[in-house]
């Protein structure tokens, strides 16, 4: 039986912002008729035609460029960046431009755009296209960040995104694109899910675990065999990283006692750095042991495999650091 999955997700999520307003339309390299390096806006040339599927030649900075002036006049544009290593080659665009118009113009001029980031790593994809580069957009003022993990989170986050009047970055990890979700069906109703508001994934008492895109599983995974030792992990998804569910991470910190940040992402300087900053300062009461932290070494991604392997962090990583975070 057919799922529908994250690919889907996305698709769905375009297909329906599109058929509700002419003024939403994609940009980027093959997502006409090719339906993207990936697949996942396959079909959508045919069901929406030239208008709102723009297929361009290989230059991020004019894609996200043509994007954000288009927006400064009333379109909704979608820029689709094929892999987020390469948004260094827009990042006037993105953050000089995109994030700062609104303030610059004293809110006569609004940025209503969605750039789509395919990031993490894709399984020897190696140096110049597996990074994660989620903490560099979430440091900058006018920017809205998203990370959805699963397929549900994908379309409602993504329809929002295309609402929203501010410039968003959306992030879709590559090995989730296969990722099943719910019940088989031509069309999944997903209503707009709201910025800022994080899930918990697993229930548990003894640690919180935050963890977001493919990490998120590599958690559960985690959780699931801790649980077999008598250690009881809640598993909590932002699904924004900007805006971000302070209130929904304190309730859960208050309930466990002890944080575990996970991300694919290197260590240093990775978002988890930003949890754990506020963690210390805001749930400090409630916290039984300092906060840790999971995430890749700091080196670029290799191409070979076992050496992908041994940089990234993984289900055992995760655990690892649960066990040492319970005899603190």
């Amino acid at each position: 039986m057919s799922k529908f999955t994250y690919a889907d997700a996305i698709r769905q999520a375009i297909s329906e912002e599109m058929a509700a307003d002419p003024d939403v339309f994609m940009i980027g390299e093959d997502v006409g008729a090719p339906g993207g390096v990936f697949g996942v806006t396959k079909g959508l040339w045919d069901a929406h035609g030239a208008h709102q599927l723009w297929d361009t030649p290989i230059s991020e900075e004019a894609i996200v460029g043509a994007a954000v002036g288009a927006a400064m006049l009333g379109a909704k544009p979608i820029a689709e960046i094929m892999f987020s290593d390469f948004s260094t080659l827009a990042m006037d665009m993105i953050v000089n431009q995109a994030a700062k118009l609104h303030y610059m113009t004293g809110g006569k001029l609004s940025v209503p755009m969605v750039v789509r980031m395919v990031t993490g790593t894709g399984g020897s994809t190696s140096a110049q296209h597996s990074q994660s580069l989620e903490s560099w957009f979430t440091h900058v003022p006018g920017l809205k960040v998203v990370a959805p993990s699963t397929p549900e989170d994908a379309k409602g986050l993504l329809r929002q995104a295309i609402q929203d009047p501010d410039p968003v970055i959306f992030f879709e990890h590559k090995l989730l694109y296969g990722g099943r979700g719910g019940p088989a069906g031509d069309i999944v109703p997903v209503d707009p899910i709201p910025f800022g508001k994080g899930r918990v994934r697993r229930e548990g008492n003894d640690v919180t675990i935050v963890s977001y895109l493919r990490t998120l599983n590599h958690s559960l995974e985690a959780a699931e065999a801790l649980a077999a030792e008598g250690i009881s992990c809640e598993v909590w998804d932002p699904r924004t990283l900007t805006p971000f569910d302070h209130e929904g991470l304190r309730a859960s910190v208050a309930k466990t006692g002890r944080l575990l940040v996970a991300h694919e992402a290197p260590l240093r300087g990775g978002f988890g750095a930003e949890i754990a900053a506020w963690a210390a300062e805001e749930c400090y009461d409630d916290l039984r042991a300092p906060v840790s932290r999971v995430g890749a070494q700091n080196a670029p991604i290799p191409y070979a495999p076992v050496l992908e392997a041994e940089v990234l962090p993984g289900p055992g990583d995760i655990a690892d650091a649960v066990r040492a975070l319970m005899r603190r």
